[in-house]
């Protein structure tokens, strides 16, 4: 086996990366030192503040906005709320197991450099993927509720409720598991503490391997290359339901009222469906540079090298993706007056807590 891992294997003298390291090598003039390889030297200098700062906020923002939702009155229905909980605790996990167990020991790698130790990194690596899944389908899941909520009036009582939202969202978690097992027999258990994109190792077989190379494939299809198709089409259809039913509707009261009175009914939708948008739109756009390079550097492996993608669409890829697991909070601040009200609440009570318990 040992054999086989070739360059893939894990070797100190020659990936000495500290942040001295890539400053020395940024502003160096050597000339065969390309752009390409500027901007990577350039992330990977960014990536040692920013994957930091990253983790101090996204971990308590994703809990306080769970907390936030599960047990204040924020104005959305409680289907919604469920799908927006299990959004930010899929970002929560994401967070903990690809930021902080993946990225950060990669980019202080003397400091983490105990974890070549544990012989666990494949079992890690179907816990990340499997988390990954649920954060992007749970995204899904809640497009389609909010489809359906708008578009299929006949079919809203049914499939709209808190009921619905907990099967749903339980099948696509069992599901998720189940599809990155594969990732346990793929990667070996040792930690390669560098991306490529993999964390782990593997051997050479597995890389140019045609089987284990399609499955990958069909992985990286079904995340994210189908939610992105799914999305885009259900909110194309929902905007198309939207402007059909507004027209209508415009008419209807203009007609009866002989004026345009403001319409209720109209604004709470205009809400709903900023939320969605802006979710949706976050969604894409974060996570678009690393699903064309996860595609792809599989299709180089085996061979399809019409194409080159530099080592630095990888790293902007990463740093993009982790950054959309700490933005829902943002979104529900800014597009929800409820939340944002019951979220300044919350952060208001310890100091409210403090200041009783200090009166004489």
């Amino acid at each position: 086996m040992d054999q086989n891992l070739g360059t893939m294997d894990w070797n100190v003298s020659t990936t000495d990366r500290s942040l001295s390291y890539w400053i020395v090598w940024f502003t160096s003039d050597y000339w065969w030192i390309t752009s390409a390889d500027r901007i990577r030297y350039l992330l990977k200098i960014i990536q040692c503040f920013y994957y930091s700062i990253l983790a101090i906020v996204g971990v308590p923002v994703n809990i306080i906005t769970i907390v936030t939702l599960m047990s204040r009155n924020c104005g959305l229905s409680k289907c919604v709320t469920r799908y927006l909980v299990a959004m930010s605790a899929g970002d929560l996990l994401v967070v903990i197991l690809d930021l902080i167990l993946r990225h950060i020991p990669i980019v202080y790698w003397k400091q983490f450099y105990f974890l070549l130790s544990f012989p666990v990194c494949n079992v890690h690596a179907v816990l990340l993927y499997a988390a990954t899944d649920c954060s992007v389908w749970f995204t899904v899941t809640f497009t389609f509720d909010r489809f359906v909520a708008i578009c299929c009036l006949k079919l809203k009582s049914k499939y709209c409720t808190e009921k619905s939202a907990a099967v749903v969202l339980g099948t696509v978690t069992v599901l998720s598991c189940l599809k990155n097992i594969f990732w346990y027999f793929m990667l070996l258990n040792r930690y390669k503490l560098v991306n490529n994109p993999w964390f782990c190792v593997f051997s050479v077989e597995t890389a140019e391997s045609l089987v284990w190379g399609t499955i990958e494939f069909l992985q990286n299809i079904l995340t994210p290359c189908v939610p992105f198709v799914l999305i885009l089409l259900l909110n194309a259809l929902t905007v198309r339901h939207i402007l059909v039913s507004s027209r209508a509707r415009r008419r209807l009261r203009a007609h009866s009222s002989g004026e345009n009175p403001s319409d209720p009914e109209m604004e709470s939708r205009r809400k709903s469906i900023i939320l969605l948008f802006v979710i949706s739109a976050n969604f894409i756009i974060l996570w678009s540079t690393l699903m064309v390079y996860t595609i792809w550097i599989r299709m180089y492996n085996l061979g399809y090298e019409s194409v080159r993608l530099d080592l630095f669409v990888m790293e902007l890829g990463f740093m993009l993706q982790l950054t959309s697991c700490c933005t829902n909070t943002v979104i529900y601040a800014v597009t929800q007056t409820h939340f944002r009200q019951q979220l300044k609440d919350l952060l208001k009570y310890p100091l409210t807590v403090i200041l009783q318990l200090n009166k004489p």
